[in-house]
């Protein structure tokens, strides 16, 4: 079973994993994200079944020929390497093409060239649009966990729902990916029950909607959200989680080439929030870019309640100030705060 897609595939992945896991199916596992439960991105096991992150950066997902695939976004990424959005999205069609006769490609409805995916037996899911054939219904939040049903509309099977799932783990988009991970488990033909007690134990992968410190005073959540729409997700569900507390971003933009293609949409995302705070490019493999910084984005943004801090300079401004919602996101060493920031916030409440 492959997992791909240019965000959500580490979540889905680990998802799809834990519930073959947790259930007795059993399978080994090769992600790429820290799944809390097992505290590692690989487990072994004794049954010939296999969950994989495919990832699309560098084609080398074309070289896997999964028996069941999950494409979860096509959207554009990684254009140091494939130049446009359309080499992008082909690459994706290219990946459908190597699921199995007979095999399950499940793909995110909505995609810009779902008529081009290919695969003999080809089912689409959403988080609630009934034209789907696998959606969320009757979606209830509280206290930053969700309850929710699951209907399965498959054109060569009988109907199926799964009622009063529990996920214990912030963002819409999770409940989507895991109605993705739940319609593969249910073609696995794992028992309901089971698929139930799966899901409500999942407690999440590191740095993917993480609550880092969760109480009514003060909600931290750390994420990997690195591209545009990853944070407009994070930022979306955070702040639907806890309407009632001031938002709080600080974002570490990964890249010099992702920042330049990307810096409108970083900007208009990030413009969600009701207080901003960039750290400087993560460059990773890159060297700079002449006239690309983080304040690109800044000064395309809306919100006037924004600011380019330096990394060192972060945890005084945190001990100086007073969030209630505070998100920490990016790709690259923003992690490597997460835990003084934790510290300053529990000694504080």
């Amino acid at each position: 079973m492959c997992v791909a897609g240019t965000h959500g595939k580490t979540t889905t992945s680990a998802m799809a994993a834990h519930i073959l896991q947790h259930s007795g199916y059993g399978c080994n596992a090769f992600l790429g994200g820290i799944a809390v439960n097992y505290n590692s991105n690989f487990w072994p096991s004794e049954k010939n079944v296999c969950v994989v992150e495919a990832d699309e950066y560098d084609r080398s997902f074309l070289k896997l020929s999964p028996d069941v695939a999950i494409i979860t976004a096509m959207d554009a990424d990684h254009l140091d390497i494939y130049g446009t959005a359309e080499n992008v999205e082909q690459a994706f069609i290219d990946f459908s093409t190597k699921v199995k006769e007979g095999g399950l490609l499940l793909s995110k409805f909505g995609l810009s060239r779902t008529a081009a995916l290919k695969a003999s037996h080809h089912l689409t899911y959403h988080l609630d649009d009934v034209k789907a054939n696998v959606c969320g219904a009757n979606i209830k939040m509280n206290n930053g966990s969700y309850q929710f049903d699951v209907i399965y509309k498959n054109p060569v099977a009988i109907s199926w729902k799964l009622n009063e799932v529990e996920l214990n783990m912030g963002g819409m988009h999770n409940i989507e990916n895991m109605i993705a991970a739940i319609a593969v488990a249910h073609h696995l033909n794992i028992e309901d029950e089971k698929i139930k007690a799966a899901v409500s134990s999942f407690k999440g992968v590191k740095r993917r909607f993480e609550y880092i410190v969760k109480n009514e005073k003060q909600i931290f959540i750390d994420d990997y959200a690195h591209h545009p729409d990853e944070l407009k997700a994070l930022l979306t569900g955070a702040k639907k989680l806890f309407p009632d507390k001031k938002c709080t971003i600080i974002f570490q933009p990964h890249l010099f080439s992702r920042t330049k293609d990307f810096a409108d949409g970083f900007a208009e995302s990030l413009d969600s929030a009701d207080e901003i705070i960039l750290l400087p490019i993560y460059p990773a493999r890159e060297l700079p870019m002449e006239g690309v910084n983080s304040e690109m984005i800044l000064n395309k943004m809306k919100s006037t309640n924004k600011k380019v801090l330096h990394k060192t300079e972060i945890l005084e401004w945190i001990k100086n100030g007073k969030t209630e919602l505070l998100i920490t996101a990016g790709a690259g060493d923003i992690d490597t705060v997460v835990e003084p920031i934790k510290k300053i916030l529990t000694n504080s409440n």
